[in-house]
């Protein structure tokens, strides 16, 4: 009797835990780098890396097998939904920014 109503016990517990418990708050969380449209804007062609890093700031991801490549990514969650997701990449040659690509950038090659 006992183990019938711990295993009754568990799977009430576990069930709450996969639907989740009503009234429950759960906060907006941001990751990533903010990038705005006017932001982007200031970019153009022939800027050095510096240059773009003060503008942007620090990228969230450096790919250390491509130098010239950084990728700004932003995304806004509440729980297990996705409110917004951004993505900019921008793409240099000879450490000068060549091209910007992406969400803020309403796709403009050559920056």
């Amino acid at each position: 009797m006992r183990i019938a109503l711990l295993v009754l016990t568990l799977t009430c517990l576990s069930a709450c835990g996969a639907v989740g418990f009503p009234g429950v708050y759960r906060i907006d969380v941001e990751q990533g780098n903010i990038v705005t449209p006017d932001m982007v804007e200031q970019l153009e062609p022939g800027m050095s890396k510096r240059q773009v890093r003060f503008i942007l700031g620090t990228p969230l991801v450096e790919d250390p097998f491509n130098n010239n490549r950084w990728d700004y990514t932003y995304r806004r969650s509440n729980g297990l939904d996705i409110l917004s997701e951004n993505q900019l990449t921008v793409v240099f040659e000879n450490d000068v920014l060549v091209e910007v690509r992406g969400d803020a950038s309403e796709d403009r090659a050559g920056a």
